[in-house]
């Protein structure tokens, strides 16, 4: 409707001010000075901040998280990336503040320093490396010798790339900080972290946290990305209002944002996998390059979640050797599923590679090398949980073994045969994905009128959350009013407050809307103990139900409190646990151009039982859409000196509507009971993701069907990267498929003549 307010819709407050970016477009260079071209935007120009204005016990920080590390708000005095902070402009307008950001001329030198480090291979030869806490690295599983003595057949040279992804949320990075008395500073921030938004905005000013207070109403779209790297915005504006007392915001223009945003984790992957000639695996070997950029950011994590989801299936013994990489580029950080979706794509990559060997169906090796329920656990431990609650195979059957399936794969063997320029593909792809519970915080307040309050530690990022905490607060309450739809229509849930409630800790990982509304159930219960004798008391004197509006009247009057917090934590024995799920995906490519249409695309998704499943199905949706453009289209390219030239969507390409399945098909399954989770319920925000990789193994059985058709020496075993791009399908196709077309056409005729 246009109604909700989003940071940039506040109306800006009496002498606001606007800032932009300044950013190096060197990767490792002293900045010498900062000068601007003559013209009317830097005529405009009211002031420059840069590190020199950061306050006396402050320190130059823009983002950090507890125990991995810090990254400079600017690069002060040497740029480390390009696309680095180098200083903020300060104007009247924005307009004014973007243009004369673009007139600044920024003086660098490269004297006594060392050349960039910018890729995976650059950092292994120099061995710059961020290191894994222990805690964090994941553990290796069985014998890997012993597996590989036990195998067949070995593949010692298997390799595989992925390329980083832009977050594309709508809503770019903004913040408005507004300096207030004794010290103080308000910010509202587009973040998804108001708790280390907090922490960092006192840690850059040095002032106590009590002195920073962070609101998030909504935020138009996260991704991860409103994450740490959010964080720079809210630093940015308010060193620049605590040093002119004026409130100052930003709101980053796309550009801007797709250069200094980060985004995923580019990797590089060799393994050696081990296998007995029925396909059963014996050992998988991984050799893992992560490219994490300048600073740790949540780098540290993405070993744990790349091999949880690379876990999905029962490689027998698994090692691995991972490098977590140091360059100079800008850090990448969280982008939805981070990880996990390059995993489990890494697991299908050496499926596909293993059928290719043997000559077998690549869903038969799939489904022949699935977790049993005792594999499961030796893999992934307590996260496992009891036998019911295991529905991957029951999925995986329902799609992949149905009679629809063998029909369809029928149907495309059928249309390549009859079909020269254009080619199908179908896959099946199964996921695993392992989400982790964190202790989180909710209030519940009834107000004289009976309207009810509510806070949770959670921000709305468009992904349900408050519709959720609203459900879950009516359900909460249902015992003390016999109209619990009238009751639903009392809650409101009001924006996260860093003083007002404490310890949100952050919004990603996709449990916080369970864990918010756990915190709020908690706290509900604790306000219907306190409230139901009341109710008694009333309906033993009337004889009929008591009213809402009577019940809180009279606890008012009896001086109940009407607040309750609750601060909820996760059993220790059930901290984490598994999302299931599986896609086919079905796939045209036009052999001349490289173009892919997605035909159809069946998604089952096991959401446990679902808090609200038109969200829930919302999420499934879009994750999956958004991981085609990562497989597909979205490309994030570079130039030599690590600066993103893809940087708008003139050139990045995101999905469209034209990218979307022409069918699309969800079912969400209700899987077992499980009292240890949130009232049975299960994630929905990143796991969906990883089912695109169904596209991209449907458009590589496509192209192996075009590279036998035109033989040309095409080996029907070969790399397919991700992203895989229109030029790389029709290059994977082959260059020259229409002139050796021709040449076969121009030898059958001769061959005719000859005969004749």
């Amino acid at each position: 409707t246009g109604e909700a307010m989003y940071v940039d819709d506040i109306p800006a407050p009496k002498d606001c001010l606007y800032g932009a970016f300044m950013y190096s477009t060197h990767p490792h260079a002293h900045v010498k000075s900062v000068n601007f071209r003559s013209s009317l935007a830097s005529e405009k120009v009211i002031t420059v901040i840069s590190a020199k204005d950061i306050p006396v016990g402050g320190k130059n920080v823009g983002s950090g998280f507890r125990m991995l590390g810090e990254e400079a708000l600017f690069g002060d005095p040497v740029s480390e990336f390009a696309g680095q902070n180098i200083g903020i402009v300060i104007a009247e307008t924005q307009k004014y503040a973007y243009m004369a950001a673009k007139q600044a001329v920024i003086d660098y030198s490269t004297e006594n320093l060392e050349p960039p480090i910018l890729t995976i291979e650059d950092a292994i030869q120099h061995n710059s490396y961020f290191q894994t806490p222990p805690f964090l690295a994941p553990r290796p599983v069985g014998d890997i010798d012993q597996g590989m003595s036990q195998a067949d057949h070995k593949i010692l040279s298997g390799e595989v790339k992925l390329e980083s992804q832009y977050y594309f949320y709508m809503e770019t990075q903004t913040a408005l900080a507004i300096p207030d008395e004794d010290n103080c500073i308000t910010i509202y921030s587009s973040t998804q972290l108001p708790e280390i938004t907090q922490n960092v905005v006192a840690d850059c000013l040095g002032i106590p946290y009590h002195n920073v207070r962070i609101i998030t109403r909504r935020v138009g779209g996260g991704f991860g990305g409103k994450g740490l790297k959010g964080t720079h915005v809210a630093c940015a504006c308010a060193v620049a209002a605590f040093k002119l007392q004026r409130p100052v915001r930003m709101y980053l223009d796309r550009k801007t944002d797709m250069i200094m945003a980060g985004g995923r984790h580019p990797m590089k992957v060799k393994y050696s996998v081990g296998f007995k000639s029925d396909g059963t695996l014996t050992a998988l070997l991984v050799d893992l390059g992560i490219n994490a950029g300048i600073s740790p950011d949540l780098s540290p994590l993405m070993p744990g979640h790349t091999i949880s989801s690379l876990k999905k299936y029962n490689w027998g013994a698994l090692a691995f050797d991972i490098k977590l990489c140091k360059t100079n580029v800008s850090s990448k950080s969280a982008v939805r599923a981070p990880g996990d979706v390059q995993g489990s794509f890494i697991a299908e990559a050496i499926i596909e590679h293993v059928a290719s060997a043997l000559g077998a169906d690549t869903n038969a090796v799939r489904r022949k090398n699935l977790h049993s329920v005792e594999s499961l656990r030796t893999f992934y431990g307590d996260a496992a949980g009891d036998a019911p609650t295991y529905s991957l195979i029951d999925i995986f059957d329902k799609l992949a073994s149905s009679p629809e399936y063998r029909s369809r794969a029928e149907a495309v063997e059928r249309f390549n045969g009859g079909s020269r320029w254009k080619k199908r593909g179908i896959s099946c792809v199964p996921i695993t994905y392992e989400v982790t519970l964190r202790p989180t915080p909710g209030k519940v307040s009834i107000l004289n009128d009976g309207s009810i309050a509510v806070e949770v530690g959670g921000v709305e990022l468009g992904q349900g959350l408050y519709t959720k905490v609203k459900q879950m607060t009516a359900f909460g309450l249902r015992e003390l009013c016999p109209d619990a739809d009238g009751l639903l229509d009392k809650v409101r849930v009001i924006q996260a407050d860093t003083l007002s409630l404490i310890q949100g800790s952050f919004t990603g990982g996709s449990t916080t809307s369970e864990s918010s509304c756990e915190a709020v159930r908690q706290s509900c219960a604790v306000l219907v103990e306190r409230l139901k004798p009341i109710k008694e008391g009333l309906e033993a004197k009337s004889g009929a139900a008591a009213p809402w509006s009577a019940l809180i009247a009279q606890a008012k009057m009896a001086s109940v409190n009407l607040s309750a917090h609750a601060y909820w934590k996760p059993d220790p024995a059930f901290v984490k646990y598994i999302n299931y799920g599986a896609a086919v995906s079905e796939v045209e490519i036009d052999v001349l151009t490289g173009a892919t249409t997605i035909l159809r695309s069946d998604l089952v998704y096991d959401c446990g039982q679902s808090l609200n499943p038109a969200v829930d199905l919302g999420q499934v949706e879009g994750a999956f859409v958004q991981g085609v453009g990562f497989f597909t289209n979205e490309d994030y390219a570079t130039n030599a000196d690590g600066l993103v030239v893809n940087d708008g969507t003139w050139t990045y390409k995101i999905p469209t509507v034209d990218t979307i399945p022409k069918q699309f098909n969800v079912e969400l399954i209700n899987s077992a009971r499980d009292q240890k989770r949130v009232l049975s319920s299960k994630a929905s925000g990143e796991p969906p993701l990883l089912l695109a990789a169904s596209v991209h193994c449907a458009m590589r059985e496509a192209i192996r069907a075009a590279r036998k058709e035109f033989k040309a020496n095409s080996p029907l075993t070969f790399q397919m990267d991700v992203p895989a791009t229109m030029a790389d399908v029709k290059e994977l196709c082959g260059l020259d498929v229409v002139e050796r077309h021709l040449q076969s056409l121009t030898s059958a005729a001769a061959s005719a003549a000859v005969k004749a």
